[in-house]
């Protein structure tokens, strides 16, 4: 299994290492997020808006396809000051251009938490992203992010309960 396991990461790196071109770039979002608890709570669940930023890099296989990796520091959780979480995502996109102007995006996405004082919360989630992104010019864009999440964000040491966070996203960026 690990010979397969290696032979598929060495497969795609050498892919993405023999792309047609690859562009940088930075991106800024607004998000809209809140959690989905289980069972369900006993206060009212607000959503946070809040913001994200970071950086990527999209490798263009064809003119038609890309993986798009980035890191990005998101404001994510619900409302109330003891249930907002803020995380340092990794999303892995698979693009496909729709058009000249739009680009579809699915993928992955693992989060870690950055804050050590507030106890209750996983250190790492899981998530799936799936994004529409319009190409304004050749280097701006705007694009929308939905996140579900698919691992429970809290802390099993300190609860039964259960989490899960989702995000929307409506980003600008520009790439380089």
């Amino acid at each position: 299994m690990k010979k397969y396991l290696f032979a598929l990461v060495l497969v795609t790196f050498t892919t993405v290492c023999m792309s047609q071109e690859i562009r940088y770039g930075v991106r800024g979002a607004l998000n809209i997020s809140n959690l989905d608890f289980d069972p369900d709570a006993d206060f009212a669940n607000q959503h946070r808006n809040g913001f994200a930023f970071g950086g990527f890099v999209d490798f263009g296989f064809t003119d038609k396809v890309s993986l798009l990796t980035g890191l990005q520091w998101s404001a994510e959780g619900g409302k109330d000051e003891s249930i907002r979480a803020d995380y340092i995502k990794m999303p892995i996109l698979l693009r496909f251009s729709l058009s000249d102007r739009f680009i579809l995006g699915v993928g992955p996405q693992a989060a870690l938490k950055t804050w050590k004082d507030r106890d209750g919360f996983a250190t790492f989630t899981a998530s799936g992203v799936v994004g529409l992104e319009y190409m304004i010019t050749d280097e701006l864009f705007i694009d929308a992010r939905a996140t579900y999440g698919f691992s429970n964000i809290l802390d099993q040491d300190f609860t039964d309960d259960k989490a899960k966070n989702h995000v929307l996203q409506f980003g600008f960026g520009i790439k380089i």
